[in-house]
């Protein structure tokens, strides 16, 4: 009686065990994903201010242009790898590299962020015009670059895809169509007639008249 009500301890307490982990587990994720349709709106939000404050003169207007073109170039070039990441592993080490680049974006962002939002010297925000733009280029090269040969990584990949494919077609085709060759082989009306008996009389000495 004490084993069965033991067993049955140890398993009441198995259940609560299990289902406090899985408990914590579903509060994890859905933490994650609260966390993630936060940093969505707030980046969506940030994305149109940037927009409306880019059709502006001046250098405010040039800086919100600026972070625009920074998360375009990251963005895109970030879709670009991992679309093809799954079937191209190689593509993984450039997935690395760019969220190296990733992180000086992230700096200059909150650079150009600072430089629009809190700095009330007009001269200042535009004497930094020509450094900004200068690391914008830079960045957004490297990750134009990384973009470009996984397009023509992609392309070259598929050109060569097809290329085998279409071999292996016309083998198969033309095994298919083996009927064609049997055709061609000489049949029974065309072998090869005897040759002809030669005359008895060929070759006899014609008697004397």
């Amino acid at each position: 009686m004490e084993f069965v009500i033991g067993v049955v301890a140890l398993l009441f307490v198995l259940s609560v065990t299990f289902g406090v982990i899985a408990a914590v587990r579903v509060v994890r994720a859905v933490g994650r994903g609260v966390e993630r349709t936060g940093s969505q709106v707030r980046r969506t939000v940030e994305e149109t201010t940037l927009r409306a404050r880019s059709a502006q003169p001046g250098p405010v207007g040039e800086l919100a242009r600026k972070r625009l073109e920074l998360r375009s170039s990251i963005d895109g070039t970030r879709r670009a790898l991992e679309a093809d990441a799954t079937r191209d592993p190689s593509l993984r080490e450039a997935i690395g590299l760019l969220d190296r680049l990733h992180d000086h974006a992230r700096q200059l962002d909150v650079e150009l962020r600072l430089l629009m939002e809190r700095e009330p010297d007009k001269a200042r925000t535009a004497e930094r015009l020509p450094e900004v733009r200068e690391r914008v280029a830079r960045i957004t090269e490297s990750a134009d670059s990384l973009r470009f040969a996984a397009q023509d990584r992609a392309r070259q990949y598929d050109v060569e895809g097809l290329g085998a494919l279409r071999r292996q077609i016309e083998i198969e085709s033309g095994a298919l169509r083996h009927w064609q060759g049997a055709d061609s082989a000489p049949g029974l009306d065309s072998a090869p007639q005897p040759a002809e008996a030669p005359r008895l009389d060929k070759g006899r000495p014609r008697s004397a008249s």
